[in-house]
Parts: structure tokens; sequence; C-alpha cells
């Protein structure tokens, strides 16, 4: 053996690469730190599909609706609330919320707490829109579901007039919601991929 041969085995320097303790990495790393990444942007995907599906309805389907008569703005608004009560939409509905939680959790036990605090406003953010959901926008199309069949309505003005105004101006506002937890949810991201690739 020549004099300047190292006399610690190269396998003592295996746990470093294997454990991943080496430059840039994190003790969090191996467990939250590695779902972090695919939930956030799940969550960001399902938040997009939500603004998305709302400002459809602010741009388009109720301005739409708003051309025709009472009778064709009742009966169309039927269908589309009973058309709209399908897997697809309610796993997007209700995954945007369960998604962007678990995401700001994952962010905090991985230690990227800058990450973290914006993807828990995007929750926040999220929750309003639930609740703007549930206590407006849901109440208002049961009121047009019980009006019952267009065959059997008599005053479709009213029916309208009860339904229209409240329910649009609070989509609006689910717009806004959605797309400001999409900023939020989008910043989250960038906050998430700077910590992975320069530890902070």
């Amino acid at each position: 053996m020549r004099s300047d041969q190292s006399t610690v085995p190269q396998s003592y320097s295996a746990p470093s690469a294997i454990g991943g303790t080496g430059h840039g990495s994190s003790a969090h790393g191996a467990g939250p730190g590695r779902a972090a990444g695919p939930v956030l942007v799940g969550a960001t995907i399902a938040m997009g599909l939500m603004a998305g599906l709302f400002f459809a309805f602010d741009v388009s389907v109720m301005p739409g609706l708003a051309a025709g008569d009472d009778r064709t703005y009742v009966t169309a608004m039927q269908h589309i609330n009973k058309s709209i009560e399908n897997g697809m939409f309610g796993l997007v509905f209700t995954g945007a919320f369960v998604a962007t939680g678990i995401a700001a959790w994952l962010q905090h036990k991985a230690g990227r707490r800058q990450a973290a605090l914006w993807a828990a406003g995007a929750t926040l953010l999220y929750v309003v829109a639930l609740m703007v959901t549930m206590g407006v926008n849901i109440p208002l199309n049961n009121d047009l579901a019980a009006a019952g069949d267009p065959s059997q309505i008599h005053d479709f003005a009213a029916v309208r007039t009860h339904f229209e105004g409240t329910w649009v101006a609070a989509n609006m506002f689910r717009t806004a919601l959605c797309t400001a937890g999409l900023l939020a949810l989008s910043r989250a991201l960038v906050l998430h991929g700077r910590f992975s690739r320069f530890g902070r």
C-alpha cells in the first residue's frame, strides 16, 4: 500500500449520498417533502379549473342566457344546474379544497414556511368561495328547481328576477376568490421550486 493512499474505506462516504444529507438537501425531504411538490401541482390545477369554470359562466354562459327570453333563461339554467351535478365536477370541486389544504400542510412539514403560507392563503380563499356557493348559489339553484317543470311555470319573469342578479354577482365573487387562490398557489409553486434548488 502506498503511503499517500487514504486509510478511510471508500464505503464510509456512501451514507451522505444515500441518505441525501449532502449539499442542498433537507432532513424533511425524505417524507413530506417528496409529496409536497406533486400535491401542490395538483392543487394548482384543481384551483385553476374551478376559476376557469366560474369565469366561463361570467363571460359566456350568463351573458348568453341574459340575451334570451325569460322562459329560455329559466329552462336553460334548470338544465345546467342538473347537468353539473356529476362525478367529474364533484371531484374537482371538493378536490381543490382537499388538495390545497394538504399542500399547505405538506409545505409546512417540509420546512418551506413561505410556500406553506401562500398555500394556506389559497385554502382560505377557497373556503370563502365554498361558503358563497353553499350560502348563495346552491340555495338559488334549489329555488329555481323548486319552481317546477317549465310547462307548469306561469310567471317566468318572477322566477328569473329572483334568481339572476344575485346568482351572477355571487358567481363573479367566486371567480375573483378562485383566481386569487390560483395566484397564491402559483406563488407557492415558485417558492417550492426555489427551496428545492437552493434550500431556502
